[in-house]
């Protein structure tokens, strides 16, 4: 059974089983390589997340003096095990705020215990932390792909980690170090956002707006079909849509957001046919990603066979929210760029279920922050598909997205770039956990 997705171009399956490397190889399998006494007997046609076209193979090492060098605007693979801490290191300019990022994809039919995860961090080279140290946690029982950051904001009342130099990232296991448990692949990205113009002004937040959420759109649904994760990701817009999702199912899609705009998010779930006897307590999740792959929010519903569905809104993508305390959501939407929703099926349900997505932006789009660089070239932007998205789509780079103003329509001729965008890719399974606890 196979099914298409929106994003980048698909490459032939057997010839890049080939060339890629171990780590990569079991990344894109369906997790039997990898076999051990924490991982089910995956789906036959279970899908696991698939690596960037072209991630490089690297290895994160135990001593923080040998971690090798992450360049920006590339993207990496390895694999981490029970108890490992790995050190990496990253060369910062003193002008750009950096966020290194990191997506842990256990092979679908991975167990996890409640508070097994991963954590990352960004010091100094003297050991000085340049944020906090997130966590993402599967939440137990069954997993999924899960992403987190960290980062290095540069000027403002930011006096952490300001110069130019080598710092330090490592990705360290969290939770339970049981015995002969599979290294999980994980991928890695930095991404540098220019700093703002020397004596620019920074922006000023936006006020006045509501976090009400908006009527959904009527109409016929378009079909569409998710990616396995943020390098595959079904390029949607305004509008309802509608796609098929099996046990254990997570599915990627991107949303173009500008800057002074608000994104909510309604995920359905129809009836299903199939024996409905399971409740499935966190039978459907929804979670959104902002552009450097950083959580922005996490919800979940619980599924017996009857419909039901969750949603979440956002406040405006504005370069202010950066500074907001103690409201991560808003704090995460700090960027102009695509967004990623992830929708995912626990694997205790029985049997394919229709899947509806609502997706609406409010708002006029507003001119962004004083660059002193060019942001989109770094992935902040609408014109590319973001890191491992392969570049813009035809249409879209004819809709001209990187020149986005005050009142510019921002999805134009959408059903012609997503039919553009469709690629084959098999149909997904594996399991799915509870919520992630994600902190900043």
């Amino acid at each position: 059974m196979s099914r298409s997705g929106g994003g980048i171009a698909a490459g032939t399956a057997a010839l890049c089983a080939l060339l890629l490397p171990l780590p990569l190889l079991l990344f894109s399998l369906s997790g039997t390589a990898t076999a051990s006494p924490r991982l089910d007997d995956a789906p036959a046609d279970a899908a696991s997340y698939k690596p960037a076209d072209g991630a490089e193979p690297v290895t994160g090492t135990e001593s923080s003096a040998d971690g090798p060098e992450l360049e920006r605007a590339k993207i990496y693979s390895d694999t981490i095990g029970p108890g490992q801490k790995k050190y990496y290191r990253v060369r910062l300019d003193d002008t750009s705020n950096a966020f290194i990022s990191t997506v842990v994809a256990p092979p679908p039919g991975t167990k996890s215990g409640i508070l097994d995860g991963i954590q990352v961090s960004l010091t100094s080279a003297k050991g000085t932390p340049c944020s906090s140290n997130p966590s993402v946690y599967f939440g137990g029982d069954t997993t999924r792909p899960l992403a987190g950051y960290a980062s290095r904001r540069i000027g403002g009342d930011s006096s952490q980690c300001q110069d130019a130099g080598d710092y330090l990232y490592t990705v360290s296991w969290a939770g339970s170090q049981t015995a002969g448990a599979a290294k999980w692949p994980i991928e890695l990205t930095y991404m540098a956002e220019p700093g703002l113009k020397p004596g620019a002004d920074e922006p000023e937040a936006p006020t006045g707006w509501s976090s009400k959420a908006p009527t959904p759109s009527s109409g016929t649904p378009q079909k569409v079909s998710g990616g396995t994760g943020f390098n595959d990701a079904a390029a949607i817009g305004d509008g309802t849509w509608r796609d098929d999702l099996e046990p254990g199912d997570s599915r990627f899609y991107r949303v173009p957001v500008a800057w002074g705009q608000q994104l909510f998010l309604r995920a359905q779930l129809a009836n299903t046919t199939s024996d409905s006897s399971v409740f499935a307590v966190n039978g459907l999740r929804l979670a959104l990603y902002n552009t450097a792959r950083g959580l922005v929010a996490d919800k979940s519903t619980g599924y017996r066979g009857a419909p039901a569905g969750t949603d979440l809104g956002t406040a405006p993508a504005a370069y202010a929210n950066r500074f907001a305390s103690g409201a991560e959501a808003e704090s995460a939407m700090r960027f102009q760029g695509w967004y990623y929703v992830q929708v995912t099926l626990d694997p205790k349900v029985s049997g394919s279920v229709p899947m509806t997505l609502n997706v609406s932006l409010q708002g006029e789009a507003q001119p962004g922050p004083p660059y002193d660089g060019d942001a989109a070239a770094a992935g902040f932007g609408l014109d590319g598909a973001g890191p491992g998205g392969g570049g813009a789509d035809p249409t879209m780079r004819t809709i001209g997205f990187a020149g986005i103003g005050a009142g510019t329509v921002l999805v134009l001729g959408l059903g012609a770039w997503q039919l553009a965008s469709r690629r084959r890719r098999p149909a997904d399974g594996g399991d799915a956990g509870t919520d992630a606890a994600y902190s900043r």
